[in-house]
Formats: structure tokens, C-alpha cells, sequence
């Protein structure tokens, strides 16, 4: 069961949340481990990690959502951060997309257990979607999918006009902001904010590096 680190790691950041959505956690993570024993969906498989890495770190990147945003998640593999998210604020439309077919499999059998409403799982590359969900997303995320030119190359097509990338990031993003700021810029695209944080438990540090169409931000969006 999750729910003791989850308790923990919850009050550690001073954070509440409801009973329902507990329930819902646990079910995600023993579905989790349930599926992974035969399909290795994930590396991140114990409880105290399934509760941080998986679920409270989705709580970070969730205050950076508005209530009408509408979401996809690229690379989704297990449906995180994708899931987790779609339990935290439940009135958000989410779209996440994976390539591996069986993580799609894992995804949907959980949202059905789930009854998430609202949410579509997408066996396809990201590249496919150009033509059936151009400018469709108010924000596209992706955790540890791809360089962050790339994924700007990939999911730029799928943002609505003022939309934002949000790339979930490891700790030692500043190389790699250094070597792609110029290429970013090229692609009409620019960093306009990297969010440092630390998961409870001593679990690490991660950070959100958020990215929008040139002078978006100063257009008002």
C-alpha cells in the first residue's frame, strides 16, 4: 500500500487531499505493480517511490495547470504524469500518448477502473497527431521524454495559439538549457521559466522547464 509514504510525503508539503482521491492512488499504484510484473511498464515500482516519484511529483507540476487547461501528455508510458493528474483535478481534459502499445492497454484499463471521465489514451507517435489535433492543447507535457528542442519540435504543431511545453526534468537541466536556448529561439520558441523543487523523503530534486512561443507572454497569454 502507498498510502502510508503518500500520507507522509502529502504533510511534508503541507498538502491535503481527499479520502476519494487516496483510494484512487492506491488503486493506480497496485494496478501498477499488478501490470508491471508481466509487462515491465515502469523501473519506479516500489511503494514509497510509486508514492513520491509517480504521485506527489505530479502535484508540482499540477499547480502549474489552470482549470481550463486542456492537456496532453507526451510519451506517457505508464500514464504518468498523466493519470495522477487526471485523479488531482479530475475537471481537466487530458489526452496522454504512448507509442508501446501495452502501456496504452495499462492506462485504459485503469481509467475504466477509474471512471476518469474526460480522458483519452492514444496508441500512436506524437508526430501522427499533427494531422488530427493541430492547435488542439492548451498545454503539452512530457517527463523525461526527449531533448527540449525536440520536444518542441514534436509537440509545437498540438499547442493552441499562447500555449505552453512544460518538459519534467532531472536536477542538472542547466546543460542542456545552455546548449538548446539558441535552437529553441530558431524554432520561435523560448524558455520563459525553469521551476526548481525537491520531492519529500529525500526522493531528489526535479524541475519544471516551461516553454512558449516568443513574446507569447508578453502578448498577454
Amino acid at each position: 500500500m502507498i498510502r502510508p509514504d503518500l500520507e507522509k510525503a502529502l504533510l511534508e508539503i503541507n498538502l491535503r487531499i481527499s479520502e476519494e482521491s487516496i483510494q484512487s492512488f492506491e488503486l493506480f499504484a497496485a494496478e501498477l505493480k499488478k501490470w508491471n510484473r508481466k509487462f515491465n511498464l515502469t523501473a519506479i515500482c516500489n511503494d514509497t517511490d510509486i508514492a513520491i516519484k509517480h504521485v506527489v511529483d505530479t502535484f508540482f507540476f499540477a499547480a502549474c495547470l489552470r482549470s481550463d487547461d486542456t492537456l496532453l501528455d507526451v510519451g506517457s508510458g505508464a500514464g504518468i504524469p498523466a493519470i495522477p493528474l487526471k485523479i488531482i483535478k479530475p475537471n481537466n481534459s487530458v489526452v496522454s500518448v504512448d507509442a508501446i502499445g501495452k502501456k496504452i492497454m495499462f492506462q485504459r484499463h485503469v481509467a475504466r477502473l477509474l471512471r476518469l471521465d474526460r480522458f483519452e489514451a492514444l496508441h500512436a507517435r506524437v508526430e501522427s497527431l499533427h494531422s488530427t489535433h493541430a492547435g488542439c492543447f492548451d498545454v503539452i507535457t512530457s517527463r523525461a521524454f526527449s531533448s527540449l528542442d525536440a520536444f518542441v519540435v514534436l509537440a509545437a504543431p498540438l499547442l493552441k495559439s499562447g500555449g505552453r511545453l512544460i518538459a519534467m526534468k532531472g536536477p542538472e537541466v542547466q546543460s542542456e538549457i545552455d546548449r538548446t536556448g539558441k535552437g529553441l529561439r530558431a524554432l520561435g520558441f523560448e524558455i520563459c521559466s525553469v521551476e526548481h523543487y525537491t520531492l519529500p523523503m529525500n526522493k531528489g530534486s526535479r524541475c519544471l522547464v516551461t516553454i512558449s512561443a516568443v513574446n507569447a507572454h508578453e502578448q498577454g497569454f
